[in-house]
């Protein structure tokens, strides 16, 4: 039941992407119809064909923009761009035919199904109702004998809208997505900024491991030299006795931050009882109250697990300095990547799957992303392949979702 109320949702809902693009032809075939006759009578003047280029390039860009969200909503077609001017302009000069085809094989199908209804209403109304005259009375035999070619040509017109529907994709696919040489392009170059990122990740972590120790450790160590010092000096056995256990004090102390300089750089307690067991131990030590929803079935891998460790860590950190927040949610969700034009499912982590983190916070918002925290956050995403998306309006709340795929 659930799989065929699931086809007539995806069928009504490409019978209405195909009818949106129909209308949107008319509009494409002037855009390109101006942008030919404008380019044509501004030929001899550079300034002006220049001018008219962008303007005919800017509104085809905006069409385009309408067609990818047309694929989006009615076709889930969500592999889209990003694309250029030119790109969007050679587009609409190939879509517009198309959308002309989906509007006849919207029209007829709307032609087959009045004609067909008002076929079976004489039927079964034949002589019931008395406003339906007796030349206009269908009997059951000519039902009988039109049901068989009505329903072949109800099936071809389904398989046209069917083909239009996959034509209207593969075009859009061609002409609005990046080139195999312009996706290696920009992913080397996506490469090399997050190489400068891991970099500047790596140097900043140097940083405050160093400036963790010298304000804290360091400090503690001086005091206990200072102390034992001044016992060893000391001729009264009871003050000697209390610079003693003053200097313990501090002995413990000083190891309390070395443990907590050691589990910022690596809780080596994430190998041995994993993800969620860790997670637990941060959320309570957080001076806010946190939420943790862990809804993983299984254990992902070792990397995925120290970087989702570290950018929650750090999404904390940043909650509790700036946000002024009363509560914190953290959510750690699988996801797994599906094929194109499908929307991500959660299911249980497999090869093709992936983590996706989830914190929030009731506190005022206004993150700036720019800021040393979320941007060293950002770097430590893409260093992993990984994908930052940060919401923080004016007035909260303020969510860092981050996903790592785990193959």
């Amino acid at each position: 039941m659930r799989q065929r109320s699931g086809l007539v949702r995806r069928g009504a809902a490409a019978l209405a992407g195909l009818t949106v693009g129909a209308l949107l032809a008319p509009f494409e075939l002037l855009l390109v119809a101006f942008g030919a006759l404008t380019l044509v009578a501004v030929r001899a003047t550079p300034r002006a064909r220049t001018r008219a280029e962008r303007f005919v390039h800017r509104c085809a860009r905006q069409l385009s923009a309408v067609e990818v969200w047309r694929l989006d909503r009615f076709h889930r077609i969500r592999d889209l761009g990003p694309y250029d001017d030119r790109a969007a302009y050679t587009y609409l000069l190939r879509r517009w035919p198309i959308g002309g085809l989906g509007a006849l094989v919207v029209l007829l199908l709307l032609y087959g199904l009045v004609v067909a209804g008002t076929m079976v209403s004489a039927w079964l109304f034949d002589g019931s109702w008395g406003y339906i005259e007796s030349a206009d009375r269908v009997s059951t035999a000519t039902i009988a004998v039109a049901a068989i070619p009505g329903a072949l040509l109800l099936y071809i017109n389904v398989m046209g809208l069917a083909g239009v529907v996959d034509l209207d994709a593969k075009l859009a696919r061609r002409h609005l997505t990046p080139s195999v040489e312009e996706a290696l392009t920009r992913r080397i170059s996506e490469l090399t900024v997050s190489r400068a990122e891991v970099v500047e990740v790596v140097n900043e972590e140097r940083r405050r491991i160093e400036r963790d120790l010298h304000d804290g450790l360091q400090q503690r160590l001086v005091a206990l030299g200072l102390l034992l010092s001044r016992a060893r000096r000391s001729r009264d056995p009871s003050v000697a006795g209390d610079l003693i256990r003053q200097a313990h004090e501090e002995s413990e102390l000083a190891l309390a931050d070395l443990r907590d300089v050691a589990w910022r750089v690596y809780p080596t307690a994430l190998d041995q009882l994993g993800l969620q067991e860790v997670l637990a131990a941060l959320t309570e030590r957080s001076s806010i109250p946190v939420r943790l929803h862990y809804d993983l079935p299984a254990r992902p891998p070792a990397g995925v697990e120290t970087a989702a460790y570290f950018v929650i860590s750090e999404a904390l950190t940043n909650a509790v300095k700036h946000s002024r927040a009363k509560q914190i949610e953290v959510t750690l969700t699988p996801t797994t990547t599906t094929g194109a034009g499908d929307r991500p499912e959660r299911s249980a982590l497999g090869p093709a799957a992936g983590v996706r983190v989830t914190v929030t916070d009731d506190g005022k918002g206004g993150a700036d992303v720019t800021g040393r925290g979320l941007t060293g956050l950002a770097g430590r995403v893409v260093a992993n392949d990984g994908r930052l998306t940060i919401s923080s309006p004016s007035g909260g709340p303020t969510t860092i979702q981050a996903e790592f795929p785990c193959e």
